[in-house]
């Protein structure tokens, strides 16, 4: 139950497991919380949430706003670029604030602060559904970039006497690794992977500018919308608005990464935390801003789903960012994966009271790893995933959500400026939610139209 003064509380008290409610903990439950993912480890640094804040945004994404300002156009692409970078900021800071905003209490999962806002069953339904379609979706997203990426790569260094091979095995690669790296127990034992990642990141980014730029713009570029029918541009700026909302997807994981950080009345988490959430947002500016406006300029409405698609010169260079994606998405993949670890381990021990074991790590790590490998190799549709997922799932947890769950805790006063700007980002998020599915369903049909399976 939420106490009767919460509207009058403001956002920036400090709070933390205060010994009293640890006690109240069984010796089973804090055996339990010690093991799980999200609660088994809290001494992280705030670096260790920039290089997972960064890894968890600047991911496939990127790669595919220069297509999706194509659909968009300039005025409205420029535009959605710039408020969902600012709406999504905001939302973020929110989450941050709200990690602790109940004395005694850390919400370490997105869907524990859920259940504080709309009621322990309601919270549950709102946010698990929401939260898996995301880290699943993105995952399985992942998978097909990092197949791609290594294609790409291939095709690039062995132009001459080498097989052509098969997307499918290519994927099947890239999930070869996670077989492996997935085992590796919490968020602080991937900050080595995360790291790397991070700094991938920003290399391809600035690789896929930079070669635009001395690429120069194409002869007879236009930027017309490349559609020829008046409802083909319709649904193609829907879906580019889903190529956009998936972009900002950090918001999923941001509870689970503060979860990891050390918290005291003194020092509360939310300082370092959002420290690190600065550094990567302007890390995910740089990299953002530059590649879709660059690349969109360079090539116009004929750059492709996936901007180191569209160029091929200097080969190596072009061969080395595809690399720089691969190493990348395995780290995105593990930062998205590690909360549905968290949630697949939580039902077994805490409902189904499976002993904590490494096996049933093993066992559970494992068939995930391979049902987002079956499902990338059988839906390689990248550009129509990004639309589907970004509006039908990405919206609410990112755009809307979190503004949602700020009026109903912090009950800021009717027509105030946080409630005003609360509602404006509730009716742009629930708008993007409804419009950018359509698009981004309609792509993947009219890809899937001519595609063979496995092939």
């Amino acid at each position: 139950m939420q106490p009767a003064t919460m509207g009058t509380q403001t956002p920036n008290i400090s709070n933390y497991y205060c010994s009293k409610s640890a006690d109240e903990r069984s010796a089973e439950e804090r055996a339990i919380d010690a093991w799980l993912p999200v609660t088994s480890n809290r001494n992280a640094k705030w670096w260790y949430s920039a290089f997972h804040n960064v890894t968890a945004m600047v991911g496939a994404g990127v790669l595919g706003l220069p297509y999706a300002m194509a659909q968009l156009g300039w005025g409205p692409g420029v535009a959605v670029l710039v408020i969902s970078w600012i709406i999504t900021f905001y939302t973020l800071w929110q989450m941050v604030e709200m990690h602790e905003m109940v004395p005694g209490k850390r919400f370490d999962r997105y869907h524990e602060l859920g259940q504080h806002a709309f009621g322990k069953k309601l919270g549950l339904w709102i946010i698990v559904p929401q939260q898996l379609i995301v880290e699943v979706g993105v995952d399985i997203v992942y998978m097909v970039t990092g197949g791609q990426s290594l294609q790409k790569f291939y095709d690039l260094v062995c132009k001459k006497d080498c097989k052509d091979i098969k997307l499918t095995y290519f994927i099947m690669i890239f999930a070869s690794v996670h077989f492996v790296i997935s085992h590796l127990p919490d968020f602080n034992s991937i900050v080595g992977v995360s790291l790397a990642a991070a700094v991938m990141s920003l290399s391809y980014s600035t690789i896929a500018w930079g070669a635009s730029v001395k690429k120069g713009v194409v002869p007879d570029v236009e930027y017309g919308y490349k559609a020829k029918s008046t409802a083909g541009t319709i649904f193609n700026f829907f879906s580019a608005l889903g190529d956009v909302a998936f972009a900002y997807a950090g918001h999923n994981v941001v509870l689970e990464i503060q979860a990891t950080i050390p918290s005291t009345p003194e020092k509360p988490s939310k300082g370092p935390m959002w420290k690190g959430v600065i550094v990567a947002y302007i890390i995910v500016a740089f990299c953002y801003f530059p590649v879709a406006l660059i690349g969109y300029w360079m090539f116009g409405n004929q750059v492709k789903d996936n901007i180191l698609k569209t160029l091929e010169k200097p080969t190596w260079l072009i061969a080395m960012a595809n690399l720089f994606v691969v190493i990348h998405v395995i780290g995105s993949y593990q930062i998205y994966a590690m909360p549905v670890f968290d949630m697949i381990e939580t039902v077994l021990v805490r409902k189904l009271k499976f002993k904590p074991s490494w096996m049933l790590r093993f066992v559970t790590r494992n068939i995930y790893v391979a049902f987002t490998m079956f499902v990338g190799i059988t839906f390689p549709f990248f550009n129509g995933l990004l639309g589907f997922f970004g509006g039908f799932a990405f919206a609410p947890t990112t755009y809307f959500l979190p503004c949602i769950m700020w009026l109903a805790i912090c009950k800021p006063k009717k027509f105030s400026l946080s409630w005003i700007i609360n509602w404006i980002c509730i009716i742009l998020g629930v708008l993007l939610m409804v419009i950018a599915p359509i698009g981004g369903l309609r792509s993947i049909i009219m890809q899937a139209k001519g595609y063979k399976f496995y092939s």
